[in-house]
């Protein structure tokens, strides 16, 4: 195993308010970059979530069991301050869409000026994956519809009882 302070370490925050097919697909492309993941679920006391920080934890625990790269922890405050005490050198971020792009961009510069020695790389969401996102999965679980190609297959039997 490599020491820590050597690894190309990335952090992957979001909501995962759900976890996705898309997001499940990022992280398992990223897993070939780098040496460990840190999937950060932010703590936002603003937002409204449908699950708790417990429950979407769990959600992605189970999402990627058999993975010993991937960490799975809360946190709050600014996400180049959780690198820099996770000795992470990378921001992971998914792309779906031109105005991810644009959106991700800017926050990814700023970072940039808190800290340059911290890289934000984005990975673009396979074409299959670019409809999905938390907030339509939300959507469809609300009304009572099927997510069992939008949710991965390790989370599934939460979402089962719902319907």
């Amino acid at each position: 195993m490599v020491e820590e302070s050597l690894m190309k370490i990335a952090v992957f925050p979001g909501s995962f308010d759900p976890i996705t097919v898309g997001h499940e697909s990022v992280i398992n492309r990223a897993l070939a970059l780098f040496d460990k993941i840190i999937i950060a679920v932010g703590v936002n006391s603003s937002k409204n979530n449908m699950f708790t920080i417990e429950e979407r934890i769990e959600f992605i625990e189970d999402t990627f069991s058999t993975e010993n790269k991937i960490q799975v922890v809360n946190y709050e405050g600014l996400t180049v301050d959780f690198c820099k005490k996770n000795n992470a050198k990378f921001i992971l971020r998914g792309l779906r869409t031109a105005a991810d792009f644009e959106f991700e961009r800017s926050i990814g510069q700023v970072n940039t000026i808190m800290d340059s020695s911290i890289e934000t790389i984005f990975l673009l969401t396979s074409a299959a994956h670019a409809p999905i996102a938390s907030s339509v999965v939300r959507d469809i679980i609300k009304n009572r519809g099927d997510i069992t190609d939008l949710v991965p297959k390790a989370i599934e039997k939460y979402f089962k009882k719902l319907k």
